[in-house]
């Protein structure tokens, strides 16, 4: 049977079927709905002949991982996504967890992130076995939980000893070949004035105003050391939360004196190459600009982990490593275009799973996954094109890497 034989055998209804009752798990992150849903791939993963286990980690929280052995002799890939989810948020038209499907869009919370990418390489996976062929490298579908608590999930798997040759994480890039993406933390800036009554505010050094000349400073940064433009081009520093009144309590019943303190917290984002010590730097040079405009002024500058989880490292792969070619050239069959390949953005800001495959495991990988522009907002959903399109990339993709036997 050859390629193009192989990808009509690929049944539409079956995986949108599959993917809508995906959806229809509440599979909040640390919650039982999330224990289910692993337990429900890992029995897929059983009926399709994979070789399969749940492998619990922080109590019962646990991965389902599956392997189609290969006969021997080939490149082995895994393929990797989280089954966590995001909270539902106002503004939904449609039930979040219904699985929806019309003649354009499939519908639910998380399916663009990532559901839709989970299922495509299982439907990828099945699809082949269901047309009796087989692989030499070994094909390795990880279902992770975690992500959104730092990747506690997928690094998990790696201590538990999974690793492959390459791999394909499939978070939503719209199909674009997310080559490098930048790493993650968050900050806490506080600025300390002086009070006055309004009466006297010339006498005052107010921190609200110190704020507003700041946060514009700090969302127009790109930071210090970076190897190309393109590098570059996912720096960001972002303000997303901004408290300011009197004191360190933040007392808001007296607005006629001028503001004495400012909290701001935010998230800063570097590429492969820099690190969190010179971001740190670059920022406390605009602290000092601001503390010589403001005199009296003091502003601190505070990075942020959370206590028990990882932070998000830095990805990257070379554009001419084998699995990145599979994947540009998987597209271009598919598509019959050139695939878009770097660090794209948006998700060129994303922190993922594929960064601890490579920084931890020392894997060269991939992000490629369907869903993108209509993530994490309400009503998200996914094009069933691109769904469908991710299913045919991720199986010409097992052929490349892994080879056809006999």
């Amino acid at each position: 049977m050859d390629t193009k034989d192989l990808l009509a055998r690929i049944d539409k209804e079956a995986c949108l079927d599959f993917l809508a009752e995906m959806v229809r798990h509440k599979s909040y992150s640390e919650t039982p709905g999330e224990r289910r849903i692993v337990d429900f791939m890992a029995e897929r993963m059983r009926e399709i002949g994979l070789e399969t286990e749940t492998q619990p980690f922080e109590g019962d929280r646990a991965n389902a991982i599956g392997v189609w052995k290969g006969t021997g002799g080939g490149k082995s890939l895994l393929f990797n996504g989280h089954v966590d989810t995001n909270p539902v948020t106002e503004g939904w038209t449609v039930d979040p967890w219904g699985g929806l499907v019309d003649d354009k869009f499939i519908y639910g919370i998380g399916v663009s992130n990532m559901k839709a990418g989970d299922a495509a390489y299982f439907c990828a996976a099945k699809t082949l076995i269901n047309a009796g062929v087989q692989v030499k490298g070994d094909v390795i579908l990880t279902y992770v939980v975690g992500e959104l608590q730092g990747g506690v999930g997928t690094l998990a798997a790696i201590e538990q000893g999974w690793k492959a040759d390459y791999f394909i994480n499939t978070e939503p890039t719209d199909l674009k070949a997310l080559t490098m993406h930048a790493a993650a933390f968050t900050f806490i800036i506080e600025l300390t004035g002086v009070t006055r009554h309004l009466s006297k505010r010339e006498e005052a050094v107010d921190a609200i105003l110190a704020a507003c000349r700041l946060i514009p400073a700090l969302t127009s940064m790109t930071f210090s050391g970076a190897r190309s433009a393109e590098h570059r081009s996912i720096n960001r520093c972002h303000v997303g939360v901004v408290h300011g009144a009197l004191g360190k309590d933040l007392h808001e019943w007296r607005p006629p004196q001028v503001a004495d303190f400012v909290r701001l917290k935010g998230s800063a984002r570097y590429a492969p190459g820099q690190d969190e010590a010179t971001v740190l730097a670059d920022m406390r040079r605009v602290l000092d600009e601001i503390e010589a405009d403001f005199p009296g002024l003091s502003a601190t500058l505070t990075p942020e982990h959370t206590i028990g989880r990882p932070a998000m490292p830095p990805f990257e792969v070379a554009k001419d490593s084998p699995i990145v070619r599979a994947v540009n050239d998987a597209y271009r069959l598919v598509r019959g275009e050139d695939q878009p390949t770097g660090a794209i953005t948006p998700p060129g800001f994303y922190g993922t799973d594929a960064a601890h495959l490579y920084q931890r495991a020392g894997m060269e990988g991939i992000v490629c996954g369907p869903g993108g522009r209509y993530n994490t907002m309400p009503d998200e959903r996914v094009d069933i094109t691109d769904f469908l399109d991710a299913v045919r990339i991720y199986m010409l993709a097992i052929l490349s890497i892994c080879e056809r036997a006999g």
